[in-house]
């Protein structure tokens, strides 16, 4: 069964990093690209960064832009997201998703992980 696993959400102090990650199993990640997407409560699902399949091309959301750095190794079959200079509004659910093109539109994504919580608090 293809599965995409997050890992690596907690509990963080705002200006501290956490790195996220997101393992594939049933496939190969090198094909496709790569989103992370958040949902916080009361809000709307939030694009927050991807990278293609292809040139490994990355893009962010303007909000977390200088901030979050995507990027894969495709030997582990995993992407990741490292996040520094966390604020208290990146407190989210964060999901991994894989589909054909890169993009922060969910829509355009074939497959998602269950999420891993992040809290940004003090």
């Amino acid at each position: 069964q293809l599965q995409l696993v997050e890992s690596g959400g907690g509990l963080v102090q705002p200006g501290g990093s956490l790195r996220l990650s997101c393992a594939a199993s049933g496939f190969t990640l090198d094909y496709y690209a790569i989103g992370w997407f958040r949902l916080a409560p009361g809000k709307e699902r939030e694009g927050v960064s991807c990278i293609s399949g292809g040139d490994g091309s990355a893009y962010y959301a303007d909000s977390v832009k200088g901030r979050f750095t995507i990027s894969r190794d495709n030997a582990k079959n995993t992407v990741y997201l490292e996040m520094n200079s966390l604020k208290p509004e990146d407190t989210a659910i964060y999901y991994c998703a894989a589909g054909l093109h890169a993009t922060l539109t969910a829509y355009e994504y074939d497959y998602w992980g269950q999420g891993t919580q992040v809290t940004v608090s003090s």
